[in-house]
């Protein structure tokens, strides 16, 4: 415990060290004067001034009252709308007012924009001039004739200097537009160039002298110069609270040293103005909230930088307790999770960082809480997947694994042997239209079986079809009386409901139940193994891992015999640990008293096994789990039949998370702290992520034309890159567990990646499912190689959904080669990775219809290749029998 608390400590020290050593300080000029004039709109709150956004005097006087320390004079935009109140209010605090008047095609309301401003001018001795328009000729609503015809009535109309606001481009380009002006107010704004900030106030000052060059004579005004403190970048210019500092800084010093005069855009940011970009809201020197947004001497620094220090901090310790918990967790062990737990902290004060330094609009906000509360349960699952890397890779070996020979008594140690008469076991085989060749390798392997005390049930249910179960009949009569057959039509509650049939015929005697699947072939010491462990009156429950031996069959089943093991070896190793162990339909050994406590087989879920073994632990017995292979099934047939198995194992689930929820509550079970952790990390790990997975990438195919056409960007630190970053964790979690735990090559084991992925769509229809209805139809999973390939594309769905998703990705690049902005494609590289699962389920459905399908084809590609480079070809190894081949025979086959 020692250690861990020091490494607990050594991590948390490292990240505010971390905190200090990033922590940004620039140097820039300072500027202890007061500024010539700042733009200033009298508007508060996200709501657009044409429609209900309209200021009071109170708001006004409280403006100006603070913008007086600032500046000697304010430049208005428009002439009505409540902005008519400044003008005499400014004058109250001494300020100068440059009256604006807003131009558009609209003649009505440009009539009344020219009458108010008139107006204004005439009756307020602290109008120093009035602006006709403000880049009318830039967005194309005035033709510069036209202009110029306003700014003449006006000029008549007024005695303060005329012009109209444009970018520095439009004057330089129209020369008829300057000479009818009193003098040029340009617009330069080096963000919207693409210059950097870095570069931002040398380019002004060339625009400057260049306009002066052009215009000898003329008064010339930088109308509006500014940078944007936040929103996204746009090439090489990048918007944020030091870049904006830094550039003002620079600028009105370099300014005032040349005498240029220029006008500050803008006093306070303007929530409304999100039609604007990313960064329409933020060119204020003040926030929303009238504070100022940096200093105007000494260092630039974040005034709040250590506070986000220390709410990362206080996460990344409060993430980091649990770590305690942990039996007997190493150095190593302790140091991942506590760094993992430090970057959630990191990426907490990221958010909240984000959160208090945005504005928000209704949509806005709603699509960023719904980002977040997505990113809640992803971040659980990634902080769950690290946990396991760190228990395999860095802690100790299992302890409670039974391991096949003497190496599994530790789990029964002081615990007294059975006597010598060893107890009997029934073994229950359920079959549902079954091949009964199939099912007669099954029964002959129970025969086969090396204990003395057993007998043999099979029942096969709602099967009326003579072909499939007289040849049984007759097969157990011909293995004797251990076997006893059972035919029972009408079965309810799928195979719980035929289980239930089975224990009515159960030897009275039998004090352990075996269940097994109609395809498993058993070996002889299944039961000479793992009865012992009932030693334990404590122990209820022991399991035996799945395996299958046709995994030859195909590349296809290759891969996917690959990827049931990752489960068998990772997974039930793991949960084991905290006697949580997922139980499954075959192989496995219960204690007929700890199934009668649990109330035996219920057929309110289409997972019974899983249901009656979480029952089982819920009532406070041990389980076990071996890894060592007792028995070998067949995969199903094809990429359907997987599919639809995979679908009802988590449909199952989802009914049990809904039937037992109740449980996991303080005191409505014997479930431990562990337990029910392992149980709920469990499904959420499955269920959770896949459904997540999916919601979220049709979340984000919604947002493509959002983002293409609407200047708007997904905030890549607190949406996207954690969507990254979880990918990568769950890429890492799958190699380096396999790597370690799985006796798999390479190649299937990139292959079992491929398969795992591919299910995705699967699941989530599953849980969706799950949802909206109570019960579906048990599916059996077709085996033994009697079912027919569907016509149907098995992942026509999947195919819709990752080449929209590639669409979209590819849409987001063109539409951005313009902005170059870097959420952007960050977004597009999302929807690229959430295309991935997919995308995957297509490969194998057209892998299973492809010639490359066949290991003879990889053979025979050897011996063609051999043959072309001139050596003599290696004799293949023979395809090993589908009765019972072992994993090395299969690896070799592949290979």
């Amino acid at each position: 415990m020692r250690a861990v608390v020091a490494v607990l400590l050594f991590v948390t020290t490292v990240h505010a060290a971390l905190w200090g050593v990033f922590r940004d300080k620039q140097e820039a000029p300072d500027f202890k004067g007061i500024l010539p004039s700042v733009s200033y709109a009298p508007f508060e709150g996200t709501s657009h001034p044409d429609v209900d956004n309209i200021p009071n005097a109170e708001k006004i006087r409280a403006d100006l009252k603070k913008l007086a320390s600032l500046t000697r004079a304010i430049r208005l935009y428009s002439s009505t709308g409540g902005v008519e109140l400044v003008p005499p209010i400014a004058a109250e605090f001494g300020l100068k007012v440059t009256v604006g008047a807003w131009i558009d095609k609209n003649v009505d309301r440009n009539e009344r924009e020219i009458d108010a401003a008139i107006n204004l001018a005439k009756r307020n001795s602290n109008v120093i001039g009035v602006v006709v328009g403000n880049e009318t000729v830039y967005r194309g609503e005035q033709k510069v004739d036209d202009l110029i015809g306003l700014v003449k009535r006006v000029k008549k109309s007024v005695n303060v200097p005329v012009t109209t606001g444009e970018i520095w481009n439009i004057w330089r380009d129209n020369p008829e537009l300057a000479s009818s002006v009193d003098f040029i107010a340009a617009h330069i704004l080096p963000y919207w160039e693409n210059f950097t900030d870095k570069q931002a106030v040398d380019q002004a000052v060339y625009i400057y002298g260049m306009l002066r060059d052009k215009f000898p004579g003329k008064r010339i005004v930088i109308a509006e110069f500014g940078w944007p403190s936040a929103g996204y970048n746009l090439k090489n210019a990048n918007p944020g609270p030091f870049e904006q500092a830094a550039v003002l800084r620079n600028f009105v010093t370099r300014a005032e040293s040349i005498g240029m005069e220029y006008n500050i855009v803008e006093a306070i940011d303007q929530p409304w103005k999100f039609f604007e970009g990313g960064v329409g809201p933020y060119w204020g020197i003040l926030n929303a909230a009238r504070e100022p947004k940096f200093a105007w001497t000494g260092p630039i620094v974040n005034e709040n930088y250590w506070k986000l220090a220390l709410l990362a901090l206080l996460v990344g310790v409060l993430m980091s307790l649990p770590i305690l918990r942990l039996t007997e967790a190493t150095v190593m062990q302790s140091l991942m999770l506590s760094a993992a737990a430090n970057g959630i902290g990191a990426w907490t004060a990221t958010v909240f960082a984000y959160w208090t330094g945005h504005y928000f609009v209704f949509g806005s906000a709603f699509a960023l809480t719904l980002g977040l509360i997505l990113l809640v349960p992803l971040v659980l699952i990634a902080m769950a997947r690290i946990e396991e890397i760190a228990a395999i890779a860095f802690g100790r070996n299992p302890l409670r694994l039974l391991a096949k020979g003497p190496s599994a008594e530790p789990a029964v140690a002081g615990v007294e042997a059975f006597p010598a008469a060893f107890p009997k076991v029934s073994i229950h085989v359920p079959a549902y239209f079954e091949p009964p060749e199939m099912l007669k390798q099954t029964l002959d392997a129970v025969a086969r079986l090396d204990y003395p005390n057993f007998e043999c049930v099979v029942i096969i249910n709602n099967t009326p079809d003579p072909e499939f179960w007289q040849p049984i009949q007759d097969h157990c009569r011909a293995l004797g009386e251990r076997f006893k057959f059972i035919n029972a039509e009408k079965v309810e509650g799928f195979k719980a409901g035929a289980l239930r049939i089975a224990m009515e015929r159960t030897a009275v005697d039998a004090e352990i139940i075996g269940i097994i699947d109609a395809d498993y072939v058993v070996q002889p010491d299944w039961l000479k193994d793992l009865v012992p462990v009932f030693a334990d009156p404590r122990v209820g429950l022991v399991q035996a891992p799945q395996d299958h031996r046709d995994g030859n069959r195909s590349l296809m089943h290759y891969i996917m015999n690959g990827e049931y093991a990752g489960f068998f070896d990772i997974g039930m190793v793991q949960r084991n640990e905290a006697n949580a162990i997922i139980v499954h339909g075959t192989m496995c050994l219960i204690r007929r008293a700890a199934m009668d406590m649990a109330g035996g087989w219920n057929g309110d879920t289409i997972c019974e096994d899983t249901d009656l073994g979480l029952a089982i632990i819920e009532h406070g017995w041990l389980t076990h789990y071996t890894n060592h292979r007792y028995g070998h099934g067949l995969l199903p047939d094809t990429y359907e039949a997987f599919k639809k198995q995979r679908h009802r194992w988590a449909y199952g689930g989802f009914q049990i998370v809904k039937k037992h929820w109740r449980r996991f509550l303080p005191g409505a079970s014997r479930l431990s702290p562990d337990q029910r952790r392992e149980f709920a990390l469990g499904w959420l790990n499955w269920l959770g992520a896949e459904s997540l997975g999916v919601l979220v990438a049709i979340l984000n195919l919604i947002w493509v034309p959002i983002v293409a056409f609407a200047d708007i960007a997904i905030p890549d630190k607190i949406l996207t890159l954690p969507i990254i970053a979880s990918f990568v964790v769950s890429l890492l979690h799958f190699v380096v567990l396999y790597r370690l735990r799985v006796p798999v090559k390479w190649g299937q084991m990139l292959g079992a990646m491929i398969a795992a992925m591919s299910v995705q769509w699967t699941v989530s229809r599953a849980v969706a499912n799950g949802l909206i209805t109570e019960h579906l139809a048990f599916a059996r999973t077709s085996k033994g190689g009697f079912s027919l390939m569907s016509v149907e594309f098995q992942a026509f769905w999947e195919a819709v959904i990752g080449i929209l998703l590639l669409v979209g990705a590819a849409v987001l690049v063109v539409t951005n080669n313009q902005k170059e902005v870097r959420e952007i494609y960050v977004f597009a590289a999302v929807l690229v990775l959430e295309s991935l699962p997919f995308l995957s389920a297509v490969a194998i459905a057209i892998l299973e219809n492809s010639r490359v399908n066949a290991f003879s084809f990889w053979r025979h590609a050897g011996v063609r290749t051999l043959e072309l480079i001139g050596l003599r070809p290696v004799a293949m190894p023979t395809v090993v029998s589908t009765s019972q081949p072992v994993a090395s025979e299969i690896h070799r086959e592949a290979s």
